[in-house]
């Protein structure tokens, strides 16, 4: 495995490859990473993982600093997993107007109004720094096909988005959410959570699971199904930011005429934030 820091240097190593599948990431990563990984060696003979923190989707107030960044064990995990390159760029590398202070970043991309909603509405810029980056990297790696996990499943949607309409010539591919033993999401930042609270964290998916159990009981007032399951969480001592039904193909709030349907969530357990998601199919209510 090539261990790259630097774009010229990719470049030179990517020339003449016929077909090259792009992994992003934030590093610290777990099994969840590596089944994207996995996901990836199917599709091509050539396997790109990035390892950036990206400071542009992090707002002021949040843990870019604390962000973990263990990028010699990652790179362990990489090369046993059978990827091709690690891209580890610096942020200069990334945003070449960096004064080691501010990124000088002028030029970003707006993404659609969904990027205001859900996560968007209580991190303002956050999936405009996602997109922005998602575009940088695609530049400099220019894959066939890049990866995604399910477990961000608004990111999933507006990446599709941008690569729809910027014309990338990028399959994109969904790879679902890997969980632990209880239920819990995998995440770089489970690792903040002792043993104890990573049990109560699991709290978050059983609560998504019977937000499900109740359509499925055909309850249709779902703005009192999403008030319910919020305050059940509030009542454990969560910090909630949304419960929401939401389509599963538009992500738009969720009609009881429609039957591919995804419950969100995200919540904060003793100052560490998590997200998660199911997919599920109900019959129409109406």
């Amino acid at each position: 495995m090539d261990i790259i820091n630097d774009t010229l240097q990719l470049k030179k190593n990517l020339a003449g490859q016929k077909r090259i599948a792009f992994v992003p990431t934030m590093g610290n990563l777990h099994a969840g990473h590596l089944k994207l990984v996995e996901i990836a060696k199917q599709h091509a003979d050539c396997v790109v993982v990035s390892v950036f923190v990206n400071p542009l989707q992090f707002g002021p107030n949040e843990d870019l600093d604390k962000y973990p960044r263990t990028i010699e064990a990652d790179c362990e995990k990489l090369e046993k997993a059978g990827v091709s390159i690690t891209f580890a760029p610096s942020v200069k590398d990334m945003y070449p107007g960096f004064d080691g202070k501010s990124l000088n970043q002028s030029m970003t991309i707006t993404p659609p109004p969904i990027a205001s909603e859900l996560c968007g509405a209580s991190r303002p810029g956050h999936f405009s720094g996602v997109a922005t980056i998602v575009a940088k990297l695609f530049n400099m790696v220019q894959p066939n096909v890049a990866i995604f996990g399910k477990k961000d499943f608004q990111q999933l949607f507006i990446i599709r988005k941008l690569v729809s309409q910027l014309n990338f010539p990028i399959e994109i591919i969904a790879g679902d959410t890997v969980r632990e033993s209880g239920g819990l999401a995998m995440s770089s930042r489970n690792g903040n959570f002792s043993e104890a609270e990573k049990i109560k964290a699991q709290q978050l998916y059983l609560t998504l699971r019977e937000v499900i159990e109740t359509i499925k009981l055909k309850q249709k007032d779902f703005a009192a199904i999403e008030k319910n399951a919020a305050q059940r969480l509030s009542d454990k001592g969560w910090q909630v930011d949304y419960i929401s039904i939401r389509s599963s193909v538009t992500l738009q709030p969720a009609t009881t005429s429609q039957g591919s349907l995804v419950v969100l969530g995200a919540a904060t357990l003793n100052k560490t934030r998590l997200i998660d998601n199911i997919e599920f199919c109900a019959k129409p209510l109406n």
